[in-house]
This record gives structure tokens, sequence and C-alpha cells, in this order.
């Protein structure tokens, strides 16, 4: 057989372990072995599987992962979720749907904290859902504005998805970081245009709340806050300004939470040893996957598969733009049946060649993708988000929930096109660190 047959072959055997549920590191470690063996030998193949954990481990800028997600744990395990819910709730909750805008803005925040869509549902449920449902908002409207909100965490900075894209791209993590503050600005406008719309429409679907909060209350309310964005602005804001590498940053970030959570005097030792221990499951998650990533990109490179498609996609009489619409579509229905992270890793090593070579900017494209894959936590049949929330609310519907998130996916799209017709919301902010 001919590599490129093999490589096709092996894409085809990674899809099918995928939808076997088989682990998505143990999928590409496996199919690499075994691919690479059939083009270069079993002695190749198992030098690489001995060199490359140890040279994707040892890469200094992998360090960046394990401190963020340090920091976010710390942060999730002291309890802001609740004292973000009653921030927002107390500016903009007794607007008509002000408690569904509310959930919005807190997923969005605590989504960035976590780093994690899952942790990010179920906790925003927990919160929120039964606010609303003592206000009388109907559970289309409350559970799809936690299934939307819990879907920005892979936009808004510290994003661990867009660290792994530049790790597997090679783009600058900073720069990547910085991209998806405005684009998930922009989609929690649209999330909350949304509602506001919803509730214009059908005004019985979120009842309206006499009680108001004060300006001093109001005022008072901001301390919930201070330590997220102390954190945002000093890690943040340090790399954007160039004075923290992302590394240093997420160092930052990590030792400013601990500090938070010892000054506010909500750090037991059963609140640090699950911070750490979860921080420690997730970063080898993470490493493991990446070990896979790079044996499986090695192996498609000896395929050729990346050099042949981008060679064939270079001569088609097309414009980019068009080339460009095909490749979101295969993602949007792809990331429907296939988790997010798994399409990221297998899509990739063939996709990023062919962007670079259409002329595309390669941050943008990251931000781009990795919000066309993210609907596919809204959609059936994978619906993550939507599987999580059930198992809180375990009285509504699964149906009245997929229904409910419609139009929460219409407005993702909506925000993509956006995206796509104006990159420079994407590169504006990149482009100034230079």
């Amino acid at each position: 057989m001919s590599p490129e047959l093999i490589g096709f072959l092996g894409i085809i055997a990674i899809l099918i372990l995928f939808f076997l549920k088989i682990p998505i590191a143990v999928s590409l470690i496996l199919v690499s072995l075994l691919g690479t063996s059939f083009i270069r030998g079993w002695e190749v193949a198992f030098a690489q599987l001995g060199r490359t954990p140890f040279d994707t481990s040892s890469n200094y800028s992998l360090s960046v992962i394990p401190l963020f997600i340090l920091m976010g744990m710390i942060l999730s395990y002291t309890g802001i979720g609740k004292d973000l819910y009653r921030l927002v709730d107390t500016w903009i909750g007794h607007l008509r749907g002000g408690l569904a805008m509310a959930t919005i803005g807190t997923a969005a925040i605590f989504s960035s904290i976590s780093g994690s869509l899952n942790a990010t549902t179920a906790t925003v449920a927990k919160i929120a859902l039964p606010e609303m449902d003592k206000y009388n908002y109907k559970p289309g409207l409350s559970t799809s504005s936690v299934a939307a909100g819990g879907t920005l965490g892979i936009l808004i900075p510290p994003s661990v998805i867009l660290i792994l894209y530049g790790i597997l791209t090679r783009e600058p993590i900073g720069a990547l970081l910085i991209s998806g503050i405005i684009p998930g600005v922009l989609q929690i406008t649209i999330f909350i245009i949304t509602i506001y719309i919803l509730v214009r429409k059908d005004p019985s679907i979120a009842p309206p709340r006499e009680e108001k909060a004060s300006i001093l209350e109001k005022l008072h309310s901001l301390k919930n806050i201070w330590p997220f964005m102390g954190l945002f602005l000093v890690s943040i804001g340090g790399i954007y300004l160039g004075i923290f590498t992302p590394t240093e940053a997420a160092g930052v970030g990590a030792f400013g939470a601990l500090l938070f959570a010892l000054i506010s005097r909500k750090l037991t030792w059963e609140t640090l040893k699950d911070s750490l221990s979860e921080s420690i499951r997730l970063t080898a998650f993470i490493f493991f996957i990446l070990i896979g990533a790079n044996l499986f990109g090695q192996f498609l490179a000896i395929s050729r598969i990346p050099v042949m498609l981008t060679t064939y996609v270079g001569n088609l009489d097309l414009h980019a733009y068009i080339i460009l619409i095909g490749i979101l579509a295969v993602l949007l229905v792809l990331g429907c049946f296939i988790e997010s992270l798994a399409l990221i890793v297998i899509t990739l090593p063939i996709l990023y060649p062919i962007i670079t070579e259409l002329g595309f900017n390669g941050i943008w494209f990251g931000v781009i993708m990795i919000m066309v894959i993210n609907i596919g936590a809204l959609t059936p049949p994978l619906g993550i988000s939507v599987y999580v929330i059930k198992g809180v609310a375990r009285n509504i519907p699964i149906q009245s929930i997929f229904r409910g998130v419609v139009p929460m996916i219409i407005a993702m799209i909506v925000c993509v096109a956006i995206l796509v017709v104006f990159p420079q919301i994407v590169t504006v902010l990149p482009d100034l660190m230079k």
C-alpha cells in the first residue's frame, strides 16, 4: 500500500475508535504506532514512541497549561460561582429576561476560570436554574442560557483549548489568548440580544421581577468580582503589554488565586487537596492527548497526506473563502459527533497547512475553528452541555432543552459569520501587541 492510502486508513481507524468510545490518547497512539510501522517499519515506529513522550512533556511552553488550570481550580473550589451570579444578578436581574442574561455573564466568567465546559455547565445550572424557576422562567429559556454560557470559556482567556491550538500549530500562545477577548465579548452580546428578542417575542417565557437593587447594593456587589478581574488584568494584561510570557503570567495567576483564597479564608486543606488533585488529573489527561497528537502528526507527515491535500486544494479553481466555508461546514458536522478536543487534534495536522496555503491568518482560523466545533456541545447527538443540564434538572424533558438551545445555536453561527466577514475583530488586539 502507498503511504497516502495508509494515512487515509489511519484517519478512518481513528474515527472508528472514537465512535467506539476508546480514549482519545490511546486511539491516537495506537493508530500512529501501527501506521508508522507499515510505512517505515517497527524500529522507526517504536523509536518515535520512545522519544516523543519525553520530547513533548519536557517542552517548556507546556508549563503554561498546569499553571492556568491550577489557577482556575483554586478559584472554582473557593465558591466564586455563587459570588459571580449574585454580582451579575444584582446589576441586570431586574430586567425582563435579566436572570437569563445574568446566567450568560456568570457562565462566561466562570467557564474562563475553570476551563471546563462540563464543570461550568453543572455549576451554573445548580446556581441559576432554581433561581429562574423561582421567578417562573420557562425551562427552554433557562436551560438554553446555561448551555450557551458554558461554551464561552473556549474564547475568554485563559483558554486551555487556544493554548493547545498554539502548541499544535506553533502559533504564539500569548497572541492566541489575547485574540479571544473581543470575539468572546461579541458572542456574549449576541447571546444577550438573542434572549432580548425571544423575550420581546413571547414575554411569558421570562416574567419581570419587581424588586430592583439600589445603587449602593450594586456597588457593594462589585467586591465579589475583584479577585477574578485582578487576576485577569495582571496575567492577561501582562501578556498583552509584554511584561510576562504566557508561562510567567500563568504562574502569577496561580499564585494570585492561592493568595486570594488565603486572604478570603476560603482555602481549607480539603479545598487545596481537591484543587491540586483535579489540576494534576486534568493536566495528565491533556499531556497524554498531546503525546498522542504529536505521534499522530508525525504519522500523517510521513504519509504525505497534508502535503497532498494542500497541493490539491491549492490547484482548485475556487475562491479561498469558498474552500474555507466548506472546511467550516465539515467541522460543524463532525463537531456534532466528535468531542471538540479530539476533533481538533485529528484535523489540525491536515487543515492548518491548507489554511496557511490559502493565505488566511493562523490565529484568526484558530478562533473560528474552535467556535465552529464548539457548536457541537449544543447539538444532538453529542450535545454534551445539554446532557449535563439534564443530569442537574431531571424534571425537564431533554427534548425541551434541545429545542430551547436552537436560537443559541443560530446565535453562535451568526457570530462565526461576522468573524469570517470581519477578521479584524479577531486580529486587532494581537496586531497591537507587535
